[in-house]
């Protein structure tokens, strides 16, 4: 099956690299155009470095090659003036809007929810929680003006269940769920449809440095990906460590397209059985 969201214009935040990226090419290989944005800058606390204008280029690159247009733009979704700047002068070259992809997140330092600072946990929701918000409320009108849609928010297996020493992301990713189902019923009677994907680890920068191989391996001094690998793969049901950033495009095509014309107010878990174990 090919051409499953031809014709449709789909907002991706996070676009430079990892998921953001991965879900930019998959919906473009079906037939959508890409509206693009990353921040390209340094997150404090991450334990990796920020996606790069030459990543965010290699992103339109591959979009073109698929001969889909993309409007890319740096922006960050913590500043809601630029955020929607961006996003209406996408629409005004594209034409429309019909698919929202709230992708755009971080990780940052790790510990006891009693010792993480201020600054990381303000960070951290801001990003994860509040920057969703921003980006569909940029997004709303024009969905409406296209006469429907479909929003797909990013949260995790973290915003399912509980996980120690990341009491602000999984705070964050619990709010997505709450948001994702508050806009779900706001949305109906415009057939916009709302829900979220909920990714187990998946193989990106964001997971794989040396500060998840620690949380994840505490009894190891020095930790690489091969004890990461052993105590990830724990997690899941599937006997794996983690999946691809392209399983979880495959789910966010899928809710994107008319296949799921009627699912909305869903978390969609991708996560190699992690949240049934």
């Amino acid at each position: 099956m090919t051409g499953r969201v031809e014709g449709k214009v789909a907002f991706i935040t996070g676009a430079a690299r990892g998921q953001g990226r991965s879900h930019a090419v998959r919906l473009a290989q079906e037939g959508a155009d890409i509206i693009g944005i990353d921040v390209l800058d340094d997150i404090p606390g991450a334990p990796y470095g920020p996606a790069t204008e030459d990543d965010l280029a290699e992103t339109v690159r591959q979009v073109e090659a698929l001969d889909r247009r993309i409007v890319a733009t740096k922006a960050d979704v913590r500043d809601y003036d630029g955020l929607k700047s961006a996003l209406d002068a996408g629409v005004a070259q594209l034409g429309r809007l019909d698919i929202v992809s709230a992708n755009a997140g971080i990780s940052t330092a790790m510990a006891p929810a009693q010792d993480l600072s201020e600054e990381l946990w303000v960070d951290m929701v801001d990003v994860n929680l509040t920057g969703v918000w921003r980006t569909c409320k940029a997004a709303i009108p024009h969905l409406k003006a296209a006469g429907g849609g479909s929003i797909i928010l990013t949260s995790s297996d973290a915003g399912l269940f509980a996980f120690p020493n990341i009491a602000h992301y999984v705070s964050a990713k619990h709010g997505v769920v709450g948001l994702m189902r508050t806009l779900a019923l706001e949305l109906a009677p415009d057939m916009i449809r709302v829900n979220s994907v909920h990714p187990t680890v998946v193989d990106t920068p964001m997971v794989n440095n040396d500060q998840t191989y620690r949380l994840f391996r505490p009894d190891v001094e020095n930790p690489g990906v091969d004890d990461f690998k052993e105590a990830a793969t724990a997690i899941n049901a599937l006997p794996i460590p983690w999946v691809d950033a392209v399983d979880i495009s495959n789910a966010v095509l899928f809710l994107a397209s008319d296949e799921a014309r009627y699912i909305t107010g869903v978390p969609l878990p991708v996560d190699a059985g992690a949240a049934v174990k």
